[in-house]
């Protein structure tokens, strides 16, 4: 199984890319976790949001790979407890099929991402910078692969 998370986004931080690494790369080899980033359409064009959100669309279909789960972010989506979210890993792992978070640009995802998602999820109600979302979410799925695994990284 692979974690795939999508990401609008290029040149992030030191910080962000330091953390991301951080968590990813304590995944084992059997649920690594591969960073997918696209390039951000261009806002100087005098493009709208609903045109940005387009092309950012298309590039994000393009990337997804074949039969993968899919899990859009958005503030608006399913707040889960990282408990559950461990129990969403098992099920992930037994079905053996990837599975890909899906990151939106500045302006968000396009209702057709949100809607051809399997899931719709929100780290927070609060609107979080991009960058932080990519290691929010890495640490958030090493803690639950630690949960399946009985680690002690999580505690209660």
């Amino acid at each position: 199984m692979k974690l795939n998370i999508i990401a609008v986004g290029q040149k992030m931080p030191a910080w962000i890319a330091a953390g991301f690494d951080e968590y990813a790369k304590r995944m084992p080899r059997e649920a690594m976790i591969n960073l997918i980033e696209l390039k951000p359409e261009k806002r100087a064009t005098g493009k709208t949001a609903d045109q940005i959100k387009t092309a950012e669309r298309d590039r994000i279909i393009a990337a997804l790979p074949k039969d993968s789960t899919i899990w859009a972010l958005d503030e608006h989506g399913e707040q889960l407890t990282t408990v559950a979210l461990a129990q969403h890993f098992n099920d992930w792992q037994s079905a053996g099929r990837d599975t890909c978070f899906i990151i939106g640009g500045a302006d968000g995802l396009h209702d057709d991402i949100k809607q051809r998602g399997n899931k719709l999820f929100a780290l927070s109600k609060l609107t979080l910078p991009h960058g932080m979302v990519r290691v929010l979410l890495a640490e958030q799925l090493y803690r639950a692969w630690s949960i399946t695994q009985n680690h002690p990284y999580h505690r209660e």
